[in-house]
């Protein structure tokens, strides 16, 4: 029979097991059948006995009454011997305790622990700084365990591309020195520690070396990121391979991969008869081909995005149960309970009551009474001794010394601040203490002034700088306790900032303080008669200690004097503590257990503290240890970090002898993962004289002061209590046995018993706080007199989550009186010993599982500790994206860290904390060594993380986001509905009960005006005619970029202009009628009179865009294109253009020697052509217009004569031009309505033009309205880009420009021409900003035109306003329009695109079965009109796009118009408003092009309102463009800011499409400004931008691929 023990201060209690006996071999042969199959050979174990037992404290009889009397309290004692009896029944276990091996067996079968076997153990641990909270070789070896199960699977992650600029941070120079603040909360290092000894190959196995031979030794490498440098290694032939039965030559898309099936899967079609030797097409052949810059092919884009699609196949472990309401309402997934997920099955517990406090008869009243006892019996008692860094003693302050300084603080406080009548401070006022951690005697003096002056102290730390992290935080608690004096030491006073007169200034969010130094020589003597009042203990606020919440808000904990001095008694009787003691102290002594046990307890009991300042620790880890020995002291207050330390600089000293020691508290043992710290602590020391027993673990928490601590005994037969948890059951909060098969558990030790004098119980973490059940982990809550009282100034958060009334499962009250919560989670285990699993504040609760961020950063840590993560920075928490929490890892690397090293590390780190914890991690982040923020005593300050993180702040040096495992709520993939057919009721003009989505414009035959032009069939007779009626009357007028005017032409002048260039295309370029004349000229009149000049001659006129002379190689192909397409039989420039073809940097684009003639237009004939060409039919052609689309087509579409004249009569119309108008242009007059404005509409209405060249905006960007405002034009039209030149650059000026004389005041109409939907923000940000200047809202509009049909819509200067809708984004994705509020979630505003021109008819219908829509339905827009194009002349890029698009029919209703098709998505919606004809009228609302939209999870989306969503992500992101690829979403942002930030918008970009559009990044590409392709309209091209990516083009500051 094995037998298990628990130490209790009265019993020791024997339990009777069901289980046999479990020896050192018993547990050496579960360890390896655990552990055995990963491991080449198991290492010598440090064995313990294993025991299971029965948890369970419910049965039996009701303990003692509590209070009142109405509930039940199990006491100890009666627990343990319930459970002795209940431990027989033969339930199956429900959880594990282990012993330490060398206490189960008897002494001669221990093994010895010999300086030889210590320094091994020293050896191995000292080569690397990593943070000893976390370790644990059981869990180290299960981790490393869980990476070799990984080497099966085949997992290629695409590492991230980075530009060089940014991966030079290797060099150790490029970093801040370690941390020069007061020490280390939660981690930190030892000087020297780098330069530790190597770590041994010499022990049984070394396990690091192991694990990287298991990883980097194996042909199917975890990550192919080795294959980035070398371009040689398994992954890379593996990915060529993938690759080249892949076949992406054409940039074909390849099959879809993430749709969200789990059954789906890829097949991956062979070219016939090939063999998989085949030379891999363009992207594949890693081994071969090496770029420019020298990166291996493998690291290409187009591979990577491959890898990513190959790791992404891999079917997703939740089988997701993912469904969608036919409704507008997305319903995201919501996660299904497990069927197989434990359950508590225990009894409900029982509250449980520690001993009872025995007061001792010569126990003070108060505890300023001890101080006044102390201070005159024993003046000369040492109370505080204090170090310097060479850890000689500083200062020793006697009993006496405090007393008589303490004295002379209150009577100074009370009376020297402020004046008699009114005095600054009054008891009960609340005073800041801020004295630096190296201090404590002064600090120790003035907490005692303020007990004594009865005013409330509010310790805090000192603010090093104004922007110190979370010290904004400080100052809100100080100013919501009415600070205004602060007392500080002389040093600390001199240390802090000043400005430059001297005062020092006001921190950031902290009130107004005056600064009171409380050094003795500054103060004066209390007068004889003076002393203070000394009252027993009472309900006033004795001092109010600071919490930092998750959140990083600052919250004060009240401790009343009675719950102060009542907590000093119940650590006395646990303790043990008598007069006259020595304890040493390591801890902060401003807050928890130092200030507890270093300032209070041992000034009751008169003992002497020796006070270790962070400082000396950081020169001497082993200090403290040298103090115990030097003063024979019984006590230590150490974490376990100071353990940790001690081993690392523990170097065989031989003078080292703990014996003395009768108690060394570890004041973070609520952290499971102490017990690591404690057992290696206890493995080396042990020889010196240290006893097991001796080291006692406690759980303290700012609301309840301390929660539970081991006691210290005599008995070293007593060994602690251990639980082995499965890591699995805790996340569902259930306390269960690890299994067998699992790696992943939890070994945790107890904490002691209760504190004598309070009540235990645990409550369910969430919702109703009800008793937990047995085998059920929950928060702890004590309710005791020793514990805070309130949350200061904060009475609901106080009554809300301070206070607790647990309940019963019955809804019946355990007690009348409050409990407080500890934060803490765990169980009462056996013999109301407390275990603590993890904290609230660190609980991340996904996919309704609770995971504990300690346990996280320990998985995170027992990756390749020693060579990463720089001395154990690991900050985890989580966010929340789309409705569930997301754990995030951000970790400091090592300097010398390569990226190499870094990807391998994120790598495993995720396939680790997979395996172990079952959790996605959805972003690891890591930063340059040193660059967290730090809290005061140098932790990492997790809040101020999180903030930094989440406003892209954080400047990672690389980032590897998962959403694509992590997210497993995204709605449904939406199943097409077949649509309603022919066959549904169609009354009239109603369709399916709506009325039919159409409306036309004014119709033409029926306006009656004098136009003369209407005479003539063809713009070259009204030329003629206006030349010959009205001569000399200017028609158009070109200003530079100063605002003069260039050149003019009036009607004469432009007719013999065109004259002499037809007779130069007759007789120099031989041309006949019906040829094709490329015009290659910058903006300006000479491109009219060619226009002119061709129409007179007969031939077609085709307006091409001149090279841009500093960028001839990617500019002069579209050129060439062009020219090409259009089968031009001649080409006509300039002198300066004619010489830039010829040039030799022409030549290295393209071959010159296939240009068609080119004729210069500078030196033309001087005579007149014999007779002008008159076209036989309306319906001939009239001029070709080329444009490239934004999906990258180049489409060129024909413009007969009849519909020339037509568009001009219609724009006549609508705009209401005649030849006393003037109209300003600012457009690019080659193609569209653009070029029309700028070459047709003057000759044919008569108006004035004046022409601005958009590229003149450059240089002057105020030209254009200053030139609005000079001719007090009335309607001017321009374009995007040029809106947003205006916005962007004279955005600051507008103050000045008013000065030059700039008014706006009569334009009526400024019409942004436009083929897309209309961007309202940049419209309205642009009426905005100029309606100072005059600029009236309501005169900016928009116009819509498409391929065939160059002008659909425009304003105009009658007819209503242009109306705004807001429509549900959501509803758009799935073809449908709902309209909602302005500012409702997910809305869209959506601005009419300007009046249908007249003679127009729109209709919008279904693009798929092509039949007609009801009104506010989405469908394609269908056109009719005298002025549609006759159809396309020829494409190139794509020979699909089929005649229907200028003769498409209804399938059903009106089936004989002609239509033609836009390709874009809109809708017609009727409006309250009226026409200028008395009609309602009718809005067309355009939503994006066919082309452009992105079909995701079989949702249709707008690549525009993606990027919108980004845009808005970060400061930084100056414009984004979205593609797909492979089903992939690719995500470009242009970064204005340092490269550094690169990283930072990673995970922001990520958030925000998944929040905003249910989308999951595939591939974030960070660029420079300028990169993403935009053409003359302001549009992106992001076709181009997408073959760019592909071909490695873009040179991009960083490329990360979503796992």
């Amino acid at each position: 029979m094995a037998f298990f023990v628990f130490k209790n201060n009265l019993k020791v209690w024997l339990f009777v097991l069901q289980m046999g006996d479990i020896t050192q071999k018993g547990y050496e042969k579960k360890r390896s059948k655990l552990i055995g199959a990963y491991l080449p050979q198991p290492p010598t174990a440090n064995g313990a006995a294993v025991v299971r037992c029965r948890l369970q404290h419910s049965e039996g009889a009701p303990g003692r009454a509590l209070h009142s009397g109405n509930i039940g309290v199990c006491d100890i004692r009666e627990a343990a011997v319930r459970e002795r009896a209940a431990s027989t029944a033969g339930n199956r276990p429900l959880f594990y305790f282990r012993f330490g091996v060398d206490q189960a067996l008897p002494p001669e079968r221990r093994a010895p622990v010999t300086p030889a076997s210590s320094t091994r153990y020293h050896r191995r641990r000292s080569s690397g700084s990593r943070d000893e909270r976390y370790r644990s070789d059981v869990h180290t070896e299960a981790v490393q365990a869980a990476l070799a199960k990984h080497k099966e699977r085949k997992m290629a992650v695409p590492m991230p591309s980075k530009r060089r600029s940014l991966v030079v941070q290797t060099s150790m120079d490029a970093y801040t020195p370690p941390d020069t603040s007061s020490g280390s909360e939660d981690e930190g290092s030892v000087q020297g520690d780098s330069q530790g000894t190597p770590t041994s190959s010499q022990g049984s196995i070394n396990m690091e070396h192991w694990i990287s031979q298991a990883i980097h030794g194996s042909t199917t490498s975890t990550t192919s990121s080795s294959s980035t440098q070398s371009g040689g290694s398994g992954a890379a032939h593996r990915l060529a391979d993938v690759m080249a039965q892949t076949h992406i030559e054409n940039h074909s898309a390849p099959p879809d991969v993430t749709t969200y099936t789990s059954e789906h899967s890829i097949q991956v079609e062979r070219p016939q008869g090939s063999t998989t030797s085949r030379t891999a097409p363009k992207y594949g052949n890693a081994e071969l081909m090496e770029t420019g810059d020298g990166v291996p092919v493998s690291s290409r884009v187009s591979a990577k995005i491959q890898q990513l699609v190959n790791t992404l196949k891999r079917p997703k472990r939740p089988p997701l149960r993912e469904f969608f309401v036919d409704d507008f309402e997305e319903l995201l997934e919501v996660q299904q309970p497990d069927p197989n997920q434990p359950k508590p099955e225990g009894a409900q517990m029982l509250a449980v009551r520690g001993e009872q406090l025995g007061v001792v008869t010569n126990w003070p009243p108060s505890l300023e009474a001890a101080l006044q006892r102390w201070g005159t019996i024993s003046p000369k008692a040492p109370c505080l001794t204090t170090m310097d860094t060479n850890g000689k003693p500083l200062y020793i302050l006697t009993y006496g010394k405090l007393w008589t300084r303490s004295m002379k603080v209150a009577y100074n406080i009370l009376h020297k601040l402020g004046t008699k009548q009114e005095p600054m401070v009054r008891p009960g006022d609340r005073v800041a203490l801020v004295f630096p951690n190296n201090d404590p005697a002064a600090s120790m003096v003035a907490f005692y002034g303020c007990l004594l002056a009865e005013v409330v102290p509010v310790p805090i730390e000192v603010p090093l700088t104004r922007k110190d992290a979370g010290s904004q935080q400080i100052g809100f608690l100080l100013g919501s306790c009415g600070v205004t004096v602060a007392l500080t030491s002389d040093a600390c006073h001199k240390g802090l900032p000043k400005s430059p007169t001297g005062e020092i200034p006001q921190f950031k969010g902290w009130p107004k303080l005056l600064w009171f130094v409380t050094e003795s020589k500054h103060l004066s003597k209390p007068p004889r008669d003076w002393f203070p009042h000394i009252k027993d203990a009472n309900n006033d606020t004795a001092y109010i200690e600071y919490k930092t919440c998750k959140d990083g808000s600052v919250l004060g904990v009240t401790v009343t004097r009675i719950a102060l001095l009542t907590h000093c008694q119940a650590l006395t009787q646990a303790c043990g503590y008598t007069e006259a003691e020595t304890i040493v102290n390591v801890l902060d002594f401003k807050k928890d257990v130092g200030l507890w046990h270093g300032i209070l307890t041992s000034v009751m009991n008169m003992m002497h503290v020796i006070s270790i300042p962070y400082a000396l620790m950081k020169v001497n880890p082993l200090s403290w240890i040298q103090k115990v020995c030097q003063y024979k002291a019984k006590v230590a207050c150490v974490k376990s970090r100071d353990m940790h330390w001690a081993l690392v600089a523990h170097r065989d000293q031989r003078d080292i002898n703990l014996s003395s020691l009768r108690m060394l508290i570890v004041a973070d043992g609520a952290n499971p993962w102490s017990i690591s710290s404690c057992d290696a602590f206890l493995n080396v020391f042990q020889s010196k004289g240290l006893r097991q027993e001796v080291i006692c673990p406690c759980a303290s928490s700012p609301e309840a002061l301390t929660v539970a601590i081991r006691r210290p005994t005599d008995d070293s037969n007593q060994p602690p209590g251990r639980g082995v948890l499965s890591m699995h059951g805790l996340t569902y909060g259930v306390i269960r046995v690890d299994s067998e098969e699992k790696l992943s558990v939890l070994t945790v030790q107890d904490v002691g018993l209760v504190m004598p004098g309070a009540i235990m119980c645990s409550v369910k973490p969430d919702g109703i706080p009800q008793l937990c059940r047995t085998d059920e982990i929950g928060e702890l809550c004590v309710c005791a007199i020793a514990t805070g009282t309130s949350y200061y100034g904060l009475s609901g958060m106080t009554k809300n989550t301070f206070e607790v009334f647990p309940v019963t499962s019955s809804g019946a009250p355990v007690s009348e009186y409050p409990f407080v919560r500890t934060g803490l989670l765990g169980f009462v285990g056996p013999g109301g010993l407390v275990f603590v699993v993890g904290k609230m504040d660190g609980l991340m609760v996904v996919s309704g599982r609770r995971h504990n961020a300690d346990d996280i950063v320990a998985t995170a840590l027992a990756v390749e500790p020693m060579k990463f993560v720089y001395r154990g920075r690991i900050a985890v928490f989580s966010v929340t994206v789309l409705h569930d929490e997301r754990i995030v890892i951000v970790a400091e690397q090592r300097p010398d860290s390569t990226e190499e090293d870094s990807f391998q590390w994120m790598s495993r780190v995720l396939q680790a904390i997979d395996s172990i914890h079952q959790v996605g991690v959805y972003c690891l982040a890591l930063v340059p060594a040193n660059t967290l923020p730090k809290t005061p005593l140098g932790g990492i300050h997790l809040s101020e993380t999180k903030q930094l993180f989440l406003e892209g702040s954080l400047h990672p040096c690389n980032v590897l986001m998962c959403p694509h495992t992590c997210v497993t709520n995204l709605p449904k993939p939406r199943q097409k509905q077949p649509e309603i057919g022919p066959a549904s009721v169609m009354v009239g003009n109603l369709v399916s009960g709506k009325r039919i989505a159409q409306a036309s414009g004014r119709d033409l035959g029926q306006i009656e005006d004098n136009d003369q032009a209407r005479k003539f069939l063809f713009l070259s007779e009204v030329l003629q005619w206006r030349a010959q009626t009205t001569p000399d009357h200017v028609l158009y007028t070109l200003l530079n970029c100063r605002g003069a005017i260039a050149s003019s032409l009036t009607c004469v002048q432009l007719h013999k202009r065109a004259e002499k260039i037809a007779v130069m295309l007759l007789e120099r370029g031989h041309l006949q009628d019906g040829d094709h004349v490329a015009l290659v000229y910058p903006p300006g009149i000479d491109l009219i009179a060619a226009f002119y000049g061709c129409l007179y001659a007969g031939c077609v006129p085709i307006t091409v865009r001149p090279p841009h002379p500093q960028n001839i190689a990617t500019t002069l192909p579209t050129v060439k294109m062009i020219v090409e397409v259009s089968r031009s039989a001649c080409l006509m420039t300039t002198q300066l253009i004619c010489k830039l073809l010829r040039s030799r940097e022409a030549a290295a684009a393209v071959d010159v020697r296939a240009w068609p003639p080119i004729l210069d237009t500078d030196d033309l004939p001087k005579k007149r052509p014999a007779q002008i060409y008159k076209p036989s039919n309306p319906d001939t052609l009239a001029y070709l217009d080329f444009s490239v689309s934004t999906t990258g087509m180049l489409a060129g579409v024909k413009m007969c004569h009849a519909a020339t004249s037509a568009f001009c009569r219609s724009i006549k119309l609508q705009c209401e031009l005649y030849p006393s108008r003037e109209v300003a242009i600012c457009l690019d007059p080659y193609c569209g309505l653009g070029f029309v404005l700028w070459c047709l509409c003057s000759v044919y209405s008569g108006h004035q033009s004046i022409l601005i060249p958009p590229s003149e905006l450059e240089t002057n960007p105020a030209l254009w309205l200053l030139a609005v405002s000079q001719y007090k034009v009335r309607d001017t039209f321009c374009s995007y880009s040029v809106m947003e030149l205006c916005t962007k650059g004279l955005g600051s000026q507008t103050e000045s420009l008013k000065a030059r004389g700039l008014d706006l005041s009569r334009v009526r109409t400024c019409v942004v021409v436009a083929e897309e939907r209309p961007r309202i923000a940049l419209t309205q940000s642009f009426s905005k900003l100029f309606k100072d200047l005059g600029l009236h809202p309501r005169a900016v509009s928009t116009s819509f035109g498409c391929r065939v049909n160059l002008a659909i819509c425009l304003q105009g200067t009658s007819g209503p306003d242009p109306t705004t809708v807001y429509v549900d984004m959501r509803a758009l994705r799935h073809d449908r329009v709902r309209l909602v509020e302005r500012g409702s979630p997910h809305s869209l505003p959506l601005m009419e695109s300007g009046k249908i021109l007249p003679g127009v008819r729109i209709i919008i219908a279904n693009p798929e079965t092509k039949g007609p829509l009801g009104d506010s339905h989405l469908g394609e827009i269908w056109v009719h009109s005298a002025h549609n194009a006759s159809g396309y002349f020829t494409i190139y890029g794509d020979e699909s796009l089929q005649s229907d698009h200028f003769n498409s029919r209804l399938s059903f209703g009106d089936t004989q118009t002609v239509w033609a098709r836009t390709g874009y998505l809109g809708f017609l919606r009727r409006t309250e408003l009226t026409d200028a004809n008395g009609e309602r009228h009718d809005a067309l609302y355009v939503v994006g092009a066919l082309d452009e939209a992105m079909e995701l999870r079989g949702m249709r989306y707008h690549p525009i309102d993606i990027e919108t969503s980004v845009i808005r992500a970060h400061k930084s992101v100056t414009e984004c463009a979205v593609f797909t690829w492979t089903n992939l979403l690719v995500v470009v942002v242009e970064l204005d800011g340092s490269e550094q930030e690169a990283l930072d918008l990673v995970p922001l970009v990520t958030n925000v499409v998944l929040e905003e559009h249910y989308l999951v990044v595939g591939v974030v590409v960070v660029v420079d400004i300028g990169v993403i392709p935009i053409n003359s309209r302001g549009e992106k091209q992001r076709m181009h931008l997408r073959d760019g990516f592909l071909a490695d083009q873009l040179d991009p500051i960083y490329v990360a691929y979503n796992m």
